[in-house]
């Protein structure tokens, strides 16, 4: 064991814990760098409305679209086709903070893919769905 550390000069020693401590420094700036930067651009939830699944697939009948909000907003759900063109406005309306349900009959719709979405001022959320009413008989 003597032997093996004889051939390592100190000078080399001293530049590979230089070297391993300098790695270690921006390992820790790169995660504290990233750590703030994160922390800087979160999303604000009081700004968005979240719009929730369905929980019967395939959707039959009447469907209650549900959502919930953190502050008071206008918000419309509209029905799209399987090519996102706006078939029709479900509903639009002031809607105070909580959870809402907006109901939709699908037996105004012929069967098929569709997707429903929810739109306020600053965003948009949209949601699949696929309309089996033969299902259902």
């Amino acid at each position: 064991m003597i032997l093996a550390y004889s051939f390592v000069k100190p000078s080399q020693l001293i530049i590979s814990l230089i070297i391993s401590l300098s790695i270690i420094l921006l390992a820790i700036a790169y995660r504290w760098y990233i750590r703030r930067t994160a922390s800087q651009q979160r999303v604000a939830p009081e700004k968005f409305a979240v719009l929730h699944g369905l929980e019967f697939h395939p959707a039959v009948g009447e469907l209650e679209l549900y959502f919930t909000l953190l502050n008071p907003r206008k918000v419309a759900i509209d029905l799209l086709d399987e090519n996102w063109k706006l078939l029709q406005v479900i509903n639009e309306a002031e809607y105070e903070a909580g959870g809402h349900i907006v109901r939709f009959d699908t037996k105004t719709v012929p069967d098929g893919l569709y997707f429903y979405q929810l739109r306020t001022d600053n965003q948009k959320t949209t949601k699949k769905m696929l309309i089996n009413n033969s299902f259902s008989a």
